[in-house]
C-alpha cells in the first residue's frame, strides 16, 4: 500500500511541469474582459509583453501585467533562467466565483448583479 503511494508520488514528480508559472485568483474582473488582454501577449517574448501591457488602456491589463512579472520573477529566482531568453507560452483566464448582489427596483422589488471574478495564469517557457 505505501509503497503503491509512493510510487504514484514519484511519477506524479516526474511528469510535473517544470515551466516557470504564475497564477493570480479572485481577480475582480470578468474572465471575458481579461481574455482579451492575453490574446495580445500570448506567444510574445516577455520584454515585448511587458511593453504591450504597459500602454494597454484596458483595466485588466494591471493585474495581468502583476501576474507576468511575478512569473518572471519565479523563473530567475526559483529556476536559474534567463529573462532575456523567455516567453509567453501559454497564457488563460478561467472564471472564478461570483459574487450575487441585489439592486432595488420599481415596486419593491429587486435586481440581481453578478459581480464575476476571474484566475488569471501565465505560463512562460524558454526559447530555443
Amino acid at each position: 500500500m505505501a509503497l503503491n503511494q509512493k510510487l504514484r508520488a514519484q511519477r506524479r514528480r516526474e511528469n510535473a511541469d517544470r515551466r516557470p508559472r504564475a497564477t493570480a485568483k479572485y481577480i475582480r474582473i470578468s474572465s471575458r474582459k481579461v481574455k482579451v488582454v492575453i490574446d495580445l501577449i500570448r506567444g510574445k517574448k516577455v520584454n515585448e509583453a511587458r511593453a504591450i501591457l504597459q500602454f494597454t488602456p484596458k483595466a485588466a491589463a494591471l493585474p495581468v501585467l502583476k501576474v507576468l512579472n511575478s512569473a518572471i520573477a519565479n523563473a530567475e529566482n526559483n529556476l536559474n533562467l534567463s529573462a532575456d531568453n523567455l516567453y509567453v507560452a501559454e497564457t488563460f483566464a478561467n472564471q472564478g466565483p461570483t459574487l450575487k448582489r441585489f439592486r432595488a427596483r420599481a415596486r419593491g422589488s429587486a435586481a440581481r448583479i453578478l459581480k464575476r471574478t476571474s484566475h488569471i495564469t501565465i505560463i512562460l517557457d524558454t526559447a530555443n
